[in-house]
């Protein structure tokens, strides 16, 4: 039973890196994936720390990392079209958007530090302030990652064409007494 359940595991595994092989780019798809939870999950955070600083263009600033992240998203299924080549005009308009995301992030979580450090009236430090700037961290940290392999998708798809997911399928041996002519 032990050797049912390893075949079955050794199974996935193999499936799962013959699909790699078909479609590479689902990697740099699931980093982006995560990217996009990381900000939408810890929204709540982020749209408390803009209701209580109130800083000039923190609204605009998560509404635009919120859509752009969105749009890289159409931007990205649109640049790999299935058996073709891929769209290099649709991946440059993709990573025009990572770096206005992360533009917005960093400008986001400077609003939150001159806030928090502000000579006059400076806010207290509240626990979600501190969970929106982690939030944003993060999701900049992992956003680069998934920029990074979309760049690196030709180095990284040749190392996973390279591995051998054939299955060894055993010969009975006696190929050559089939009769094939059809004569009965």
């Amino acid at each position: 039973m032990n050797t049912k359940k390893r075949s079955g595991f050794s199974e996935f595994i193999r499936k799962s890196i013959v699909s790699l092989k078909r479609k590479p780019e689902n990697i740099a798809m699931f980093v982006l994936v995560i990217a996009f939870l990381i900000y939408s999950l810890n929204l709540t955070y982020i749209s408390h720390t803009t209701a209580r600083i109130q800083g000039p263009g923190m609204g605009l600033y998560g509404f635009i990392t919120m859509l752009l992240s969105m749009l890289s998203f159409v931007c990205f299924t649109s640049s790999y079209p299935r058996r073709k080549k891929p769209n290099y005009l649709m991946i440059g308009l993709m990573f025009v958007m990572f770096i206005i995301i992360i533009f917005c992030d960093i400008k986001y979580k400077g609003l939150i530090t001159n806030a928090l450090t502000r000579a006059e009236n400076p806010i207290a430090e509240e626990s979600y302030i501190t969970n929106a700037a982690k939030a944003l961290n993060a999701h900049i940290i992992v956003l680069i990652i998934g920029a990074a392999l979309v760049a690196l998708r030709p180095v990284y798809a040749k190392l996973i064409r390279s591995i051998k997911t054939s299955i060894d399928v055993e010969d009975s041996g006696n190929m050559a007494a089939i009769d094939i002519s059809g004569d009965d």
